[in-house]
């Protein structure tokens, strides 16, 4: 198959490329790794008027540190986000995720942020932007605003992003120290998409749980934080009958779908037994801590 006709800009600047987007009336699309856009371009599942080349872009590619996040830009690759300091130092559940995101050729051209703009539900990156409290940075001709992730992923490949806007960047939010962390997925060959994914953080406190966070993929129309699961397990005891608690509760909570891949049945299955191995590992990777002052 071969993509519908359509004109190319390679653009210059940010404002460059909202500028374009605008006058495309609604038919533009971004152009960053392509590692989704064009095989449904080739398909013709989309057929956009003009597709606007980021790559140009000076500073997209770049994953940087703030206070209490790390921005990473419109152009940053998934080999980059796999392989950098800052990540797995600051953010070590997103460095072990990147290590199941699809093949060497798609993470040397795919990007997190087009990952996240795709909202692909069996997709990794749109999960952790949930689970790490994302939000996402958007320009379009006539201002910018940032936006949470919760809000910004609507649906199975749909966002809140207008026709005239693009994401410039994403942050996400560095969980505190010592906090546990635990990523688990499977797939049926390394690379493929996932049939299920689940990713916790949480902290561990006078022997408690606490700031307990849970976001899967797989089981939705698109990745979700599982805030009930969440505040049961606040404030709990780290025990296995508590893990065993809060995934009978998840089993309970989800509806998945049915396709080629799995059945729903068997899908909130093994949600729960990806998630009950998750807590347990978040647990144990968690340091101590007391709410008692020292004296």
């Amino acid at each position: 198959m071969k993509p519908a006709r359509f004109d190319y800009v390679r653009a210059e600047s940010i404002a460059h490329a909202v500028e374009v987007l605008a006058g495309a009336g609604g038919d533009g699309k971004v152009l960053a790794g392509g590692q989704s856009l064009m095989p449904m371009m080739n398909f013709r599942l989309v057929k956009p008027s003009v597709l606007v080349d980021i790559n140009r872009i000076p500073d997209l590619d770049r994953i940087t540190l703030a206070a209490d996040a790390l921005r990473l830009g419109a152009l940053v690759r998934h080999r980059l986000t796999a392989e950098d300091a800052l990540v797995a130092r600051h953010i070590p559940v997103l460095h072990a995720a990147m290590k199941h995101v699809a093949h060497l050729t798609v993470r040397n051209r795919g990007t997190f942020c087009g990952s996240v703009c795709h909202a692909d539900p069996a997709a990794e990156m749109p999960m952790m932007t949930l689970l790490l409290d994302g939000t996402i940075h958007i320009a379009s001709p006539h201002s910018a605003r940032a936006m949470p992730a919760r809000d910004f992923l609507t649906g199975s490949l749909a966002t809140a992003l207008e026709p005239d806007e693009m994401v410039t960047a994403v942050d996400l939010a560095i969980p505190a120290d010592g906090t546990g962390w635990a990523f688990e997925e499977f797939s049926r060959r390394h690379g493929d998409y996932a049939l299920a994914a689940v990713a916790v953080l949480m902290r561990r406190t006078d022997g408690r749980a606490r700031d307990v966070r849970i976001a899967m993929m797989g089981i939705a129309d698109t990745a979700v934080r599982l805030t009930e699961v969440e505040a049961t397990l606040e404030g709990s005891a780290g025990t296995p009958a508590a893990f065993d608690e809060a995934a009978a509760l998840l089993q309970a909570s989800i509806a998945p779908n049915s396709d080629l891949n799995a059945s729903a049945d068997y899908r909130r299955h093994l949600a729960g037994a990806l998630a009950r191995r998750a807590l347990a590992d978040a647990w144990n990777r968690a340091d101590e801590t007391s709410d008692r002052p020292t004296s």
